[in-house]
């Protein structure tokens, strides 16, 4: 068997200047167009897939061979050249394998040598041969008739060993090609997406589609990338979400409303997040934040077991992680009071809370600084930090969360709940605040913070405000971001389960 070690990236922008291996490449394409062949024709006359051959004569006795021909194509992952006879194996973009056998018997001498002289691992090849098995009990082509579908340039990286996590993230299209789990984690976010949607659409959900590019940036406190439009000699603001949007729908009469979206926050990223990310959003009217934690519960345990086929998951590092039954729930005010052994309210100053966060050693940036930021940083410490099971964390400060409903029976604190899962936030919902007077006054409030240098701070935003005022029915509303329910059905980290992740460019690129 050949196998290349992976070659780095090179600027070089002539062939003297390339790696040799990448050389001798160049120099068998150029031969094969010298002598009238293609390197990258058109198409290939395949009859069969992969996959269907390897399991139409899985059933062969060992050396049996049969009449049937069919016509494959796929990316050469082995080669080894013997003599008269030489074996290969193509595979297809899921990972399906079939042997290639070329006999100088079957396909004459000139034919043999240009296999051998032309054919490299990564190569795309078109192959046309009798289906069987070899005496070693693999399914196989006796090849008749070969071409190359598309020359490769770079050699792949050492099949066996793997790739670092850096190369995984750069070059995900190399680590496609070479490592099963790539190719399982693309499939598994493909399901996923379905099973939210048909589970949503079951229930009578209507998807949309709202902006990307706004005027405001709302619905969440973070940082915006801002762009330019020079059509209009405005600026524009990437979604940091797309409630504000979904909310208008609601108040149009669409009462049952999701989006799955890609949103964007110019802030850190880690192993939790990323700067762009995938999210759904729900809401319905005559809901509320209890009625979204039912349906956040559903669909996630339907994920689970439409991917996996149970709610109970395995994950990367062969741990179990139960997402079934009912999940478990706590006050964020309650469950910070039992951590630190002191009742804290929502009356609890600002001073005192400041003290507990330097004794936890916890720094808060002072443009933000309040009574419900440093409730909740003091939570995250204390507790957030350390819950595994899934568990939702009830009633928040009414500072942090400008968009939700006051709560029913205690002042103070706001419907909203944060859905916990191994330590991290997976979601979020809120009892809506539609009364578009207490709306307008919250927003004053997050203006008095941007002013006051909070850049994470909301926009008054008139034209939302306009469209409450045309009356929003009491509603929930539900935020869940997709790449971190990966995260949850699978234990790996963000840059895993986001197939082409934003990474700092390399120096030099």
């Amino acid at each position: 068997m050949t196998e290349e070690p992976i070659v780095p990236t090179s600027d070089a922008s002539t062939p003297d200047e390339l790696p040799e291996q990448m050389r001798v490449r160049r120099d068998k394409r150029d031969r094969i167009l010298a002598a009238g062949g293609e390197a990258y024709p058109v198409g290939v006359p395949v009859t069969h897939a992969i996959a269907d051959v390897g399991a139409a004569y899985a059933g062969l006795a060992d050396g049996e061979e049969t009449g049937d021909v069919v016509a494959v194509a796929g990316r050469v992952v082995f080669v080894r050249n013997t003599g008269k006879l030489c074996f290969a194996a193509v595979q297809d973009g899921e990972g399906n394998r079939v042997q290639l056998m070329v006999s100088f018997a079957e396909v004459g001498e000139d034919s043999l040598a240009a296999f051998k002289g032309d054919v490299d691992l990564g190569d795309h090849l078109f192959a046309k041969g009798r289906a069987g098995k070899s005496r070693r009990g693999e399914v196989s082509i006796f090849v008749t008739e070969w071409a190359i579908a598309a020359k490769a340039l770079r050699p792949l990286p050492v099949l066996h060993k793997d790739l670092a996590e850096d190369t995984r993230v750069r070059q995900r299209y190399v680590d496609l090609i070479v490592r099963p789990a790539a190719r399982e984690m693309a499939r598994n976010r493909s399901h996923l997406m379905r099973s939210l949607r048909e589970s949503l659409h079951s229930r009578g959900f209507i998807e949309i589609e709202t902006p990307m590019l706004q005027t405001q940036h709302g619905g969440a406190s973070a940082r915006p990338f801002v762009t330019h439009m020079n059509a209009f000699d405005i600026d524009l603001y990437l979604r940091i979400a797309p409630e504000l949007f979904l909310k208008r729908a609601v108040v149009g009469g669409i009462e049952k409303v999701f989006e799955i979206n890609r949103n964007f926050r110019n802030e850190g990223a880690d192993s939790s997040h990323s700067p762009e990310f995938s999210m759904l959003e729900a809401y319905e009217a005559y809901g509320d934040y209890m009625t979204m934690a039912t349906l956040t519960r559903d669909i996630v345990q339907g994920a689970a077991v439409d991917l996996f086929g149970s709610t109970e998951v395995t994950h990367a590092d062969g741990t179990q992680y139960d997402l079934g039954g009912e999940w478990a729930s706590l006050t964020l005010y309650g469950s910070l009071s039992e951590a630190l052994g002191v009742e804290i309210t929502p009356e609890t100053p600002v001073a005192e809370l400041e003290r507990r966060c330097e004794t936890a050693g916890i720094s808060v940036d002072p443009k933000r600084v309040n009574h419900g930021k440093l409730v909740e940083v003091l939570w995250e410490h204390h507790v957030g930090d350390h819950l595994s099971a899934p568990t939702f964390v009830m009633d928040f400060p009414v500072e942090t969360s400008p968009l939700t409903r006051d709560h029913r029976t205690q002042a103070g604190i706001v419907e909203k709940w944060d859905l916990y899962v191994k330590g991290f936030e997976l979601g979020t919902a809120y009892s809506e605040l539609v009364d578009p007077v207490i709306q307008r006054e919250r927003f004053e409030q997050q203006a008095r913070m941007a002013a006051q240098g909070d850049d994470e701070s909301m926009r008054l935003d008139e034209d939302f405000l306009t469209a409450m005022e045309h009356g929003m029915p009491p509603a929930g509303g539900m935020g869940m971001g997709i790449d971190r329910l990966l995260m949850a059905l699978t234990g790996l980290g963000i840059r895993e389960t986001i197939l082409f992740p934003l990474v700092k460019p390399e120096e030099g690129r």
